[in-house]
């Protein structure tokens, strides 16, 4: 089997949910630290468009979006399960909750002004701009939650949490699932990066005691690559992961083969064009062709994603 490679950094939310579960199936990887905000010349190499962190390299093929790593760990490593069977549609329906109103709820409690200056305190002035801007560009069209609603919606959250935790030690039952990965990483945040802001987590304890559990899983066995050393991996693979799920699901009359874009319905709507391999009742492929990284798969989940076929000038 190809090595697993993520592409992180070690402030990204996001990225912590997929530390984690890594953590928590005992499995070694490779680390690449990428930039968390444009350009990222490196990171474009293997997505071809795709901006948003993290995303996860096995040979040549790139897989985009947590959801869809979570999906990728537990085929590669089914036991201990990220969707025990019994809640398998419990687990990815609160997971998609926690990595999208949970989440947001949270960033907005976090970063109000206090929280941003924490988040900046040391750094030169042109740094908090540039992330900001960044930002900006990648919310584009988004509402956002005001401060003091997403501190409302977050209280609110915390406490159904803590209720979920009355009589059991995760989420949905004795042993951890992907909801409790993907809820973890955005208190995390709060926690951990801006200890100023949370005590609002102290109104909780059944949760902070939750998140100790959660945190003891670590990250796995960890060996740091750099980018060049990734795309090289891309560069020199031949053979592609085979597609867990082969059969065409169509509901666009967009035929295989055809030239497409595939983008985020919202945040990071930056899209990636190839050729249409797969479109599967869970995911799509491309492939694309990279001057460094030679031919390459990108996966991405239909959930959330948007696909366009290119239409060529007549």
């Amino acid at each position: 089997m190809s090595d697993i490679i993520l592409h992180h950094y070690p402030t990204s939310p996001f990225s912590e949910k997929i530390r984690l579960a890594l953590g928590y199936k005992k499995l070694a990887w490779k680390s690449v630290i990428i930039p968390s905000i444009m350009p990222k010349p490196d990171v474009l190499a293997l997505t071809g468009g795709y901006r948003k962190t993290p995303f996860l390299q096995v040979g040549a093929d790139v897989y985009c979006d947590s959801a869809l790593i979570c999906d990728v760990l537990e085929h590669r490593q089914p036991t201990p399960a990220l969707y025990p069977e019994r809640i398998k549609g419990l687990a990815r329906i609160t997971a998609q909750w926690a990595d999208s109103t949970l989440f947001w709820a949270a960033m907005g409690y976090n970063l109000q002004p206090k929280g941003a200056a924490a988040m900046f305190e040391g750094l030169p002035p042109e740094t908090a701009k540039a992330f900001g801007a960044d930002r900006a560009a990648m919310s584009t069209g988004m509402t956002r939650l005001r401060p003091a609603d997403a501190t409302a919606a977050y209280k609110s959250y915390l406490r159904r949490i803590a209720s979920l935790l009355q009589e059991q030690d995760f989420l949905l039952g004795s042993a951890p699932c992907v909801a409790d990965f993907a809820a973890y990483h955005p208190l995390w945040f709060t926690r951990l990066r801006l200890p100023l802001m949370a005590g609002i987590l102290d109104a909780t304890p059944l949760v902070l005691a939750w998140m100790d559990r959660m945190a003891a899983f670590g990250h796995g066995q960890v060996e740091k690559i750099s980018a060049e050393q990734a795309i090289a991996v891309s560069a020199a693979t031949t053979d592609f992961e085979p597609l867990a799920d082969a059969f065409f699901q169509d509901e666009h009359g967009i035929a295989l083969g055809s030239q497409v874009t595939i983008a985020a319905e919202n945040f990071g709507q930056e899209p990636t064009a190839g050729e249409l391999l797969a479109a599967t009742r869970t995911r799509y492929t491309l492939r694309r062709l990279d001057e460094r990284a030679g031919a390459v798969h990108v996966h991405f989940p239909r959930i959330g994603y948007v696909m366009k076929k290119i239409e060529r000038a007549s």
